[in-house]
């Protein structure tokens, strides 16, 4: 059985503690705020000051920066970085092993294919009805 919570110190000395979430076992630190519909896969990371929001799926081996937002029913894939303050719109999914830079906007239903890489501050537009994939 792992353990309930782990403390990480980080590079300015200050430690932070990670609680395992009920939906998944993953590690969610003190200060973010995770539904309790979510999902958090238990090598997942959710950092201080982000949002998980309802019904989304965070990924084996994710991590969710300080301030970052995942929204509604969206889909966080396997190896995913999402950078401090980038946002991850409603419905919206990102592929395995990609990367969300730091205050990326991601709208509704978009769709980031496998292995893309998103660049800081980049705006990916919502997805309209019927659109399967925006490349980013």
């Amino acid at each position: 059985m792992k353990k309930r919570y782990e403390d990480l110190e980080q590079q300015d000395g200050t430690v932070v503690r990670y609680q395992r979430h009920d939906n998944g076992g993953g590690l969610v630190a003190k200060g973010a705020v995770v539904d309790s519909t979510a999902y958090v896969a238990d090598t997942a990371w959710v950092d201080p000051g982000a949002r998980v929001e309802a019904r989304a799926r965070i990924g084996q081996h994710a991590w969710v920066e300080p301030g970052a937002r995942v929204e509604v029913a969206a889909t966080v894939g396997s190896h995913v970085h999402v950078g401090r303050g980038a946002q991850v719109g409603p419905g919206a999914k990102v592929g395995t092993r990609s990367h969300v830079g730091a205050d990326a906007r991601l709208g509704a239903r978009a769709v980031v294919e496998p292995e893309t890489r998103v660049a800081e501050g980049t705006v990916v537009p919502q997805a309209r009805r019927g659109d399967r994939h925006i490349a980013a």
